[in-house]
């Protein structure tokens, strides 16, 4: 392999001659060797340092001309532009377990940056730290890649996956209006309910899910940047905080507006933690309609068989003809995995110290992945399950039929204690409740009937 030298602060370091990286990026690679090739930093952030770093030199343009000249500034917005449609994805190594500040990465960028927009320009132009970099800090620029990748990929990947399912149940919420079954509580049969209102419950938590994830986003749209080392704004113009975020609104189609506190924007990460723990609503309520679908599908025989879902794969290398509910299964997987990346977001943010936090990379990569398997998992079950979910109508009437709670619908009549001893009698003998009910002298053959309607007691 080819090098060049190249050089920092603390002197000269051999770097492959075909990166766009410079000297800071190199000593991070060679220094931290911890999850290479599984844990490098998330895409989003990558994309996320190029949108920052494009309006940083647009407001410097504003704000400092004589500084960021014309020159510069064409040449930076095209290497950023690069960078955000992921041309130079390959030329971002480092892995999320680095300095806690994300300078190494924040340098990564500059540097990558300056050689690339200096080989647009054809000639050693742009400095990372001097150009790039100018009127920024790690310290402010990492949070701030934080929060414009959360709210972007939580708008671009994760609510339109969400919708999308949402609509798939109201569309069966329609299909099965009037189809009765039985309700269970604690797993064990309970009063009657219409399919469609168990689907209406599924669609509610989502619906609401989907407004907790909102509301987390308005936080979160407050950046850090303008802050610089420790919030002071050193080294910033005034007015380059404000210029910033509008243009991080320009670029990206979302409105972001500077934060009124820098020093809590660069120590604490709450705003994190209340959208990932928005996430892990999702996660929760995905899991319980994850397990609802593969209880009410179990069998085909001998479970409780209510409804079908689509087959897509065999379920077993022994089990001939076996089919399983394998997309109920990773999206419960998903749920854990989303639930115990809150657990490292929540950690992250209480190591705020002083003027910084200093768990920035490994919070922002948990988030991102939580928004990601969340995007995928809802997509994929929408797609392979939810979608092809039919009532077995025959099985749920027999099911509701059969059911001893029924029995609840003769408490206003009989009363409680009489009604409990119907339903104990019916189980101890298999006999049917109005046969229990007559057995027991409790009401006649024309009031049982009278009353006894199970598909009105939804």
């Amino acid at each position: 392999m080819e090098y060049r030298i190249e050089h920092d602060s603390m002197g000269e370091i051999r770097v492959g001659a075909d990166k766009l990286w410079g000297a800071q990026t190199q000593r991070s690679l060679e220094n931290f060797k911890i999850g290479v090739g599984t844990d490098t930093m998330p895409t989003e952030i990558i994309h996320a340092f190029g949108i920052l770093k494009k309006a940083a030199a647009i407001a410097n343009a504003k704000l400092r001309p004589e500084k960021m000249t014309e020159q510069k500034l064409a040449a930076i917005s095209t290497a950023c532009d690069e960078v955000i449609s992921g041309a130079l994805a390959s030329h971002f190594p480092l892995v999320v377990f680095q300095t806690g500040s994300g300078t190494q990465s924040n340098m990564n960028a500059n540097e990558v940056i300056a050689n690339r927009a200096n080989q647009i320009l054809g000639k050693a132009l742009l400095h990372p730290n001097d150009d790039v970099n100018m009127s920024q800090s790690s310290n402010d620029t990492f949070p701030t890649a934080m929060h414009v990748a959360a709210v972007v990929a939580i708008k671009q990947r994760l609510l339109p996956s969400l919708d999308a399912l949402i609509n798939t149940l109201i569309r069966l919420e329609a299909e099965n209006e009037g189809v009765v079954k039985s309700g269970r509580t604690h797993l064990q049969d309970a009063t009657p309910i219409s399919f469609s209102q168990e689907i209406s419950g599924w669609r509610a938590s989502l619906v609401r899910d989907r407004e907790l994830i909102e509301c987390s986003l308005s936080p979160l749209c407050e950046l850090a940047l303008g802050g610089t080392a420790v919030g002071t704004g050193l080294n910033a113009p005034i007015g380059f905080d404000t210029a910033v975020a509008e243009e991080i609104s320009s670029i990206t189609g979302y409105k972001f507006i500077t934060a009124s506190n820098k020093f809590h924007a660069l120590t604490s990460k709450d705003e994190l933690v209340f959208a990932h723990g928005a996430l892990k609503a999702l996660a929760a309520d995905m899991m319980k309609i994850a397990n609802d679908v593969r209880w009410l599908a179990s069998g085909p025989r001998v479970g409780l068989g209510e409804i079908s879902i689509p087959e897509n794969e065999p379920g077993s290398s022994i089990m001939p003809g076996k089919v399983n509910p394998t997309q109920c299964e990773a999206v419960t997987m998903v749920a854990v995995q989303v639930i115990a990346n809150d657990v490292a977001v929540g950690m992250s943010a209480s190591q705020g110290n002083f003027e910084l936090n200093v768990f920035m990379p490994v919070c922002i990569s948990n988030f991102l992945q939580s928004v990601r398997l969340l995007a995928d998992a809802i997509a994929s079950f929408d797609k392979n399950c939810a979608s092809g979910i039919v009532a077995n109508r025959q099985k749920m009437h027999d099911n509701l039929h059969n059911s001893l709670m029924l029995v609840t619908a003769l408490n206003p009549y009989i009363g409680y204690e009489n009604a409990a001893k119907v339903a104990k009698l019916a189980y101890a003998e298999g006999i049917s409740l109005r046969e229990a009910c007559l057995k027991l002298g409790l009401m006649s053959e024309e009031q049982f009937d009278s009353v006894f309607k199970p598909e009105q007691m939804i």
